[in-house]
Parts: C-alpha cells; sequence; structure tokens
C-alpha cells in the first residue's frame, strides 16, 4: 500500500480468500435469519424481536458493503465505514422511537416464542461471530465494524432471552421494550465507534495525501 492510502486492500480483496468466504456466509446467516426474526417478531408481538431482527438484516446488509468495498482504495473503505456507522446510529434512534411509541400501545408478547426465537438468533450470531473473530484486528474500520455488529448481535440476544423470561414471569410488556431500547443504545454505542475510527482513519488518509 502506498503512502497516500490510495491502493485497494489487495491482501484482502486477492491473497486472504478465507475472509471473503468468512463474510459470505455471515452475510447469508444475518439476512437469512434477520428476514425469520422479523416474521416471529410480529406473531410474537415482541418490539426487541423486531428491533433484533432490524440489527440481523442491517449487518447482512452492511457486511455485503464491506465484502465489496474489499477491492477498493483504503480511503474508499473508511468512508464506507463512516457511512456503516451513520446508518447504525439511525438505526438505533429509529429503534429507540419506535419503542417510545409502542410503550403507549404495549401488550405483552408470546414469551415461550420470544424466548425460542432469541436462543435460535443466539447461536446464529455466536456462529457469526466466532467466524469473524480472527479477523477483528487484522483490518481496517471496515473490518472493525463488521466485527462489531456481530459482536452486538450476540450481546442483544442474550437480553431477549432474558426479556422473555422476565415476560413470562411478570405477564408485562415492559421488559420486551426495555430490552429494544437497550439493542437501540448498542447500536448507537457501536456506531460512535465505527464513525470516531474512520474519522480517524480519513484524517490520516489526508494527512499522507499532504505529505
Amino acid at each position: 500500500m502506498s503512502d497516500c492510502e490510495c491502493e485497494a486492500d489487495t491482501k484482502r480483496a486477492g491473497a486472504d480468500p478465507a475472509y471473503r468466504r468468512a463474510l459470505w456466509i455471515v452475510v447469508i446467516l444475518n439476512v437469512g435469519f434477520g428476514l425469520f426474526e422479523l416474521v416471529g417478531g410480529f406473531i410474537a408481538g415482541s418490539q426487541a424481536l423486531k428491533a433484533d431482527s432490524l440489527d440481523f438484516i442491517g449487518d447482512g446488509s452492511i457486511t455485503l458493503v464491506g465484502l465489496i468495498a474489499l477491492g477498493w482504495t483504503a480511503v474508499a473503505r473508511s468512508r464506507v465505514a463512516l457511512v456503516q456507522g451513520i446508518f447504525l446510529a439511525s438505526l438505533g434512534l429509529g429503534v429507540i422511537g419506535f419503542a417510545a411509541w409502542r410503550a403507549f400501545h404495549a401488550a405483552p408478547p408470546e414469551a415461550e416464542l420470544m424466548g425460542v426465537i432469541g436462543i435460535a438468533a443466539l447461536v446464529v450470531n455466536v456462529s457469526a461471530a466466532l467466524i469473524l473473530a480472527r479477523f477483528r484486528d487484522q483490518g481496517d474500520a471496515t473490518s472493525r465494524a463488521i466485527w462489531l455488529f456481530s459482536r452486538n448481535d450476540a450481546l442483544a440476544n442474550i437480553a431477549v432471552i432474558a426479556a422473555a423470561a422476565l415476560v413470562a414471569w411478570t405477564g408485562q410488556a415492559w421488559p420486551d421494550l426495555v430490552v429494544a431500547g437497550v439493542i437501540a443504545l448498542l447500536f448507537l454505542h457501536s456506531a460512535y465507534d465505527i464513525i470516531r475510527d474512520a474519522r480517524r482513519e480519513l484524517a490520516e488518509h489526508a494527512t499522507r495525501a499532504r505529505a
């Protein structure tokens, strides 16, 4: 790679087919299960499941963009990471807003179905996180963003399972809404990290280009 960071990430795009395969697997897992979980969220009446399904679908879409961007220049990949962070922040704000609206029209979700889907989602997310784990510290902001998305999904699934147990115990909707809010906060926290890293990389690229 040149000092101006104007070359593509050829190591990742060409010489590291394992990383490309890992990304494709994660895309298929996330988008496929996200659609399944979204349907399950409507059937169970769970805002937490719906929020988590959006996270799955968003992660899969962003991972696909990251996969496409492997052959792009370093500057372009940093810009992609910046867009990924902004998208994740928007998703988090949207989930918070919808959960707040639902708080005034809340009905307890089907706890058993919610718990079963939450456990299945956790298995999918842990699998995705393990697939990506060995690559998380070997790339730029884009690869770190993809790793953070998978990690957050696994944490969110644990919260969904806990919420299902609380709904079953209390017979109330509030645990489901609280977890939806927690998932949204995870979105916002990771969005901040991704945007910070991408902005730092873009500043470094600009400094090197001027040198």
